[in-house]
């Protein structure tokens, strides 16, 4: 996949009306090829990236820079609206094991596939070349780079299948997916600047002892996790102040909504801490607070918010289909296939089953949960982040860092397309198969 910024901006004479006939038409088509692709059995998302990749317009006048900005402004509004999502009230009684789902199955997925992938791949991550820590071996730092972008689930797309199975699913289990997906999101993004700063080089060459880098990582990422946490409290409770005091209608909650999102971000950011994580305590701080228009609860702010967070995971998946040129994927095809096999197979099942000893879950639910790891719209907005980060690592060779850098985000972009392929067609007769198999209630 070659880099954002050498694509050639041949649009940039096409009047600005037809810019914007164009743009109505793929969105209209994106809502068409939306309806077929739940009527054949695979989430709405990923027929929305088939079509982007069919039309696939190459020549878009947009750059790198311009579309790792459009992504922050994406994952911080998809951050704020998976807080908002959290409802505690849904999953009383295995909030701790949603918690250890959430935050410890990134981890364990993200080492597990981190090591799988250099295990699998080449030192250019461009094929198969099976040996662990050898010289012709993927660098770690890039592999576990690529496996905490696909950290993250999404819980919009297995909602979107199971429908077809109905009451099959049982109702906790789906409020313990939704919550995982909104947690992990956060989880994700910690995991991933984690692996960042542990990967990238010294400024300046300097060498750096492992024990002075494991304190320098450690003490900033308590730094930006406490300043994020307590900004996002207090936004939370200033949201809530500003609906009391002027939101009169049901309509204003938008403005609010959007307003804290970007303040809350913006502001957080500015002062050193995480605005990723801000952003969602203070969506789940709002939509388990308390107001005193009867009319503003959890449900209404998810309302209003809802076409806003649908909206911007269109245009990643469509954005990322119109710029990918599908033969630039056929190279890292092989090596995308492994990641995606070791991801459901291996990495997945893993991180739900290891903590079963704590689960309030049957082992036939459990079963359920570990299959509905699909990924979603946050993977491939990190993956443009991966791009930036790759010619920074240490080990990397300034020479080999560009061809690493567009292999990882191919990687990617395949793996998130076989998930959402696969589980979305195996999942229905999945959960029909062990329906049939349990007792009323799944309880066995």
């Amino acid at each position: 996949m070659p880099p954002l910024a050498s694509l050639q901006p041949h649009l940039a004479s096409v009047p600005i009306e037809l810019q914007v006939l164009f743009i109505g038409a793929v969105y209209l088509g994106s809502l068409i090829i939306s309806h077929y692709s739940i009527r054949i059995g695979v989430p709405a998302i990923l027929g929305v990236l088939v079509l982007g990749l069919l039309i696939n317009i190459n020549a878009l006048n947009v750059t790198h820079e311009e579309v790792a900005k459009l992504q922050l402004f994406a994952l911080a509004l998809l951050l704020f609206y998976a807080g908002l999502k959290t409802d505690l009230k849904a999953i009383r009684g295995f909030l701790n094991y949603g918690l250890m789902l959430a935050v410890g199955g990134v981890a364990l997925s993200t080492l597990v596939l981190g090591v799988g992938l250099q295990w699998l791949g080449s030192n250019d991550a461009a094929a198969i070349d099976l040996g662990l820590g050898q010289p012709h071996a993927m660098p770690l730092g890039v592999a576990v780079l690529i496996a905490s972008c696909l950290g993250s689930t999404d819980t919009g797309p297995t909602v979107s299948v199971l429908r077809q199975v109905g009451r099959l699913m049982p109702e906790r289990v789906r409020h313990l997916l939704e919550f995982e997906s909104a947690v992990n999101d956060p989880s994700a993004l910690i995991s991933f600047q984690i692996c960042t700063l542990l990967f990238v080089a010294s400024p300046g060459g300097t060498t750096v002892s492992n024990l002075q880098m494991l304190d320098t990582v450690v003490s900033g990422l308590i730094q930006q996790f406490s300043s994020g946490l307590l900004l996002g409290v207090v936004f939370g409770f200033l949201a809530r102040w500003v609906i009391n005091r002027f939101v009169h209608e049901k309509e204003q909650l938008l403005v609010v909504a959007m307003s804290i999102a970007f303040l809350t971000y913006g502001f957080t950011h500015q002062a050193g801490g995480s605005g990723f994580v801000a952003v969602y305590v203070a969506g789940l701080f709002m939509t388990n607070l308390h107001y005193r228009n009867p009319e503003v609860n959890h449900e209404a702010l998810q309302e209003v918010l809802a076409p806003f967070n649908a909206m911007t995971e269109i245009s990643i998946f469509l954005l990322f289909g119109l710029l990918v040129n599908p033969m630039d994927l056929t190279p890292n095809l092989a090596l995308g296939v492994g990641a995606a096999l070791l991801l459901m197979l291996v990495a997945r099942p893993l991180s739900v089953l290891c903590f079963q000893p704590w689960s309030p879950f049957s082992r036939r639910e459990s079963v359920l949960i570990s299959c509905c790891g699909m990924r979603g719209a946050v993977p491939l907005a990190l993956s443009f982040n991966v791009v930036q980060v790759i010619p920074t690592l240490r080990g990397v060779p300034a020479d080999l860092a560009p061809t690493l850098a567009a292999n990882a985000q191919s990687i990617v972009f395949i793996v998130v397309i076989l998930n959402l392929l696969i589980e979305g067609l195996s999942l229905p007769p999945l959960c029909r198969w062990l329906n049939g198999r349990a007792a009323p209630g799944w309880s066995s």
